[in-house]
């Protein structure tokens, strides 16, 4: 079970700031120190025989970089690009990772203190996927332990 001080920017600092998105209906958060940066879905080159999480592939300035469906990871159905759906990329122990995700929200800042452990129901999800949840004026956010969600998916 994950608690909140697993994330390394909680515990060097009293305050992270998180990139915000949407994967269906639910608004996840990211540490914003993991996102290198944020671009359309488009031009994915299919990979035959890949798993059903992996997008595919797409050039990144010479860099081949593998676009995962997170929303296939977390367990819901997989996405339908729109003009909103968008690619963040990640840096993943040391490795670019293209997370294609429904749209982009806002980026925050959030108090150590006011993070929580998620719940044991989050949406029917595996808990492990989440460090934290914050809850804001007017939305809940579940920050993402991206590490776990990506291992989960080899």
């Amino acid at each position: 079970m994950s608690t909140v001080t697993d994330s390394v920017a909680f515990v060097a600092s009293s305050e992270v700031q998180l990139a915000t998105f949407y994967v269906g209906e639910m608004l996840l958060g990211l540490e914003i120190d993991k996102v290198q940066e944020i671009n359309r879905c488009l031009d994915v080159t299919t990979v035959p025989h890949a798993p059903n999480w992996v997008r595919g592939v797409i050039n990144l300035r010479g860099d081949v970089v593998t676009v995962v469906d997170i929303r296939t990871v977390l367990g819901l159905d997989r996405a339908t690009v729109t003009k909103d759906s968008r690619n963040l990329i990640v840096n993943v122990s040391g490795e670019l990772v293209g997370l294609c995700v429904d749209r982009i929200a806002d980026i925050i800042t959030v108090k150590y203190e006011d993070v929580i452990p998620p719940p044991p129901n989050i949406s029917a999800m595996d808990e492990r996927f989440f460090s934290g949840v914050f809850t804001g004026e007017t939305d809940i956010v579940a920050i993402l332990n991206l590490e776990a969600a990506l291992e989960s998916g080899k």
